[in-house]
């Protein structure tokens, strides 16, 4: 669970708001102000979600025309895969934000938190032909486990959804929204976010080599496999005695909201 002190957890309690859901709003929170800490925001645009606890038809969503460094977890707005908002709230969503998202909750129920960005380097990678290549140890992370989507405009169409789960298929956790940005599915609003920076540090990396028009030093496959393998067992980040190789690292990144006392 997320210690609740910091700006990002105000007001996470409400009226039938369970534990789990009050604990996943302060996650989600804190997952906003840290894709802003980390530059990877786009304005009020882009959109992080999680779906609320034991209730598989609902998610939360950030208030369209919040900063990401200003969403708190109480003003995260609760909706269905509708679109239909279950809790009193002055915000909207943002149209396509929901079309993106209620599809992803729909089809994949270990999709706990789905994360979207239009940063520089990875609308950069999501417009190269080859996309993401395996250039280095961040994106060895992601080595043949990233899946496509064409861009077909302004997400806005909900018939979109339906060519958008198909492309991202049943155990992708990283789309690439081609000639758009990234995305990232998690097993919880954790995992998505340290996979969108790990992602993100991959994108900035490739760009970074490509520009300088050098020869590019070649992994050999065996490695890439063997590297891929280390990353996804989590050993060498799980801490003694937790199941859960991302909570070290999640941790150590919300001290960056609110420091330890």
């Amino acid at each position: 669970m997320t210690p609740m002190h910091g700006a990002y957890a105000a007001d996470a309690a409400g009226p039938d708001r369970s534990q789990a859901e009050i604990a996943v709003r302060c996650d989600l929170a804190a997952a906003y102000r840290l894709i802003a800490l980390h530059g990877l925001d786009d304005s009020i645009y882009t959109h992080i979600s999680a779906r609320v606890p034991d209730a598989d038809n609902q998610f939360l969503i950030n208030p369209f025309g919040l900063l990401f460094r200003d969403v708190t977890a109480g003003s995260l707005v609760k909706i269905d895969l509708e679109g239909r908002q279950l809790e009193d709230s002055p915000h909207d969503v943002n149209p396509a934000g929901f079309t993106i998202h209620s599809a992803i909750h729909a089809a994949r129920h270990d999709a706990a938190c789905v994360l979207h960005t239009h940063t520089v380097a990875g609308v950069a990678v999501s417009t190269l032909e080859e996309g993401l290549l395996p250039l280095n140890q961040w994106s060895l992370l992601f080595h043949q486990r990233v899946a496509y989507h064409d861009f077909e405009g302004i997400a806005l169409d909900l018939d979109e959804r339906e060519r958008l789960v198909a492309d991202l298929g049943t155990t992708a956790k990283v789309l690439i929204l081609r000639n758009h940005g990234l995305l990232t599915v998690g097993r919880s609003v954790a995992d998505a976010v340290l996979t969108m920076l790990a992602l993100e540090k991959a994108c900035r990396a490739q760009i970074a080599v490509l520009s300088t028009g050098r020869p590019v030093r070649a992994i050999p496959e065996a490695i890439r496999q063997k590297t891929l393998r280390q990353l996804e067992s989590g050993d060498g980040n799980r801490m003694k005695g937790q199941t859960d190789p991302d909570q070290r690292a999640w941790h150590a990144m919300l001290q960056r909201l609110a420091p330890a006392r």
